[in-house]
């Protein structure tokens, strides 16, 4: 038999990591936005301390795949020597405020698709239009102005934009002793968060949403990392997150002659298969429309804002929160806070009826 070259092995693996992220996002109602939401206008915690658990377990795996040497993190987009904080800043904040306005995040409204939304696949099909101008059409040079506010870390000796590397640089102290005291306390400071809270301990649904993501994104290092490792072929080391890879996608569908599916592109439609299997299965599928021409607007407008944030912030409220969280880098901890003040300003926005009124409760809060 033929052996499969990288790049189907690693779509596969997308493929089946996709599936079990869509099945587990429409199962456990795993969203970022529903996490901000519900803490803000509800006072409960549950799927934020979910997403925060996907983080920590993330975190924990990964570390675990760099300390053994079975990846190599210096390969990924997030821990490069260039640190994009103002991108990460304007792109996160444009995300999370726009996830609001599409009630939702990217994984959430492509899980949605599956189980037969047809506002959701709007929403899909306008942030996979936008990101794919940001990276390649319309605005990219807008992208690229932005990028030139970029930190060349390299050039201060510090070697990554890892939390680790960034604090060796400014304290004087070996890299590797910082690198395990933020692998340590990161993870174990989010899992104290989390488990404190008794709602949430006798919440499994949520503690199952958590680590399965968590897991996922674990996985799919894995997958691109050890599965995908050729030296005559290599494949690019990454892992989930959805912005960049439904803009991809879109382009594959268009070109599907001559163009190659790869670990994103297969992850995208894995999530909306898993998602479909799931509702079929507990007999969840219906088919979901815009209720007024308000909702259309809105949920136009904050794709619109996700698609040029995502990229922008090199990825969404799971590739950056937790997949890129996982690698300790310190540009995905500013994207991480800046999409959590977006979705924050957004919900309060919701609360207040107004922009102004929701900055005024934001600025009083604080």
């Amino acid at each position: 038999m033929e052996e499969l070259e990288p790049y189907m092995v690693v779509s596969i693996g997308g493929l089946l990591i996709g599936i079990v992220a869509g099945a587990t996002i429409h199962l456990t109602n795993f969203c970022t936005m529903g996490g901000i939401s519900d803490r803000v206008l509800m006072d409960s915690g549950n799927r934020l301390r979910a997403w925060m658990l996907a983080t920590a377990v993330a975190i924990i795996g990964t570390q675990y795949l760099s300390w053994s040497e079975a990846i190599d993190l210096s390969q990924a987009i997030y821990t490069t020597p260039n640190l994009g904080w103002l991108g990460a800043i304007i792109g996160g904040l444009l995300f999370g405020y726009g996830m609001t306005r599409a009630s939702g995040c990217s994984s959430k409204n492509l899980a949605r698709v599956g189980s037969g939304s047809l506002k959701s696949l709007i929403v899909v099909m306008i942030v996979a239009f936008v990101g794919y101008m940001t990276l390649r059409g319309l605005i990219g040079p807008l992208r690229l102005q932005i990028e030139t506010s970029n930190l060349a870390l390299d050039g201060s000796g510090i070697e990554s934009q890892k939390i680790g590397d960034i604090l060796a640089g400014i304290t004087g102290m070996a890299a590797e002793t910082w690198h395990t005291v933020v692998m340590v306390l990161l993870p174990l400071a989010i899992l104290a968060w989390c488990f404190k809270s008794a709602e949430y301990r006798s919440s499994k649904r949520h503690i199952l949403g958590g680590l399965i993501i968590g897991l996922c994104v674990v996985a799919g290092w894995y997958v691109t990392g050890v599965l995908g490792a050729d030296d005559f072929d290599p494949v690019p080391l990454e892992s989930m997150t959805f912005v960049a890879p439904s803009a991809n996608a879109m382009q594959y569908l268009m070109t599907w002659t001559g163009s190659t599916i790869n670990f994103g592109i297969a992850l995208v439609g894995g999530v909306i298969v898993g998602a479909f299997l799931a509702s079929i299965s507990t007999g969840t599928f219906h088919i979901e429309g815009f209720a007024n021409s308000d909702d259309t607007r809105n949920h136009i407008i904050g794709a619109v804002m996700m698609g040029f944030g995502g990229v922008l912030a090199l990825g969404c409220s799971v590739g950056q929160g937790v997949t890129g969280m996982s690698t300790l880098s310190a540009g995905s901890l500013i994207a991480l806070l800046s999409i959590m003040a977006g979705g924050y300003l957004g919900i309060k926005q919701l609360e207040e009826g107004t922009f102004g009124g929701a900055l005024k409760a934001a600025f009083s809060r604080a």
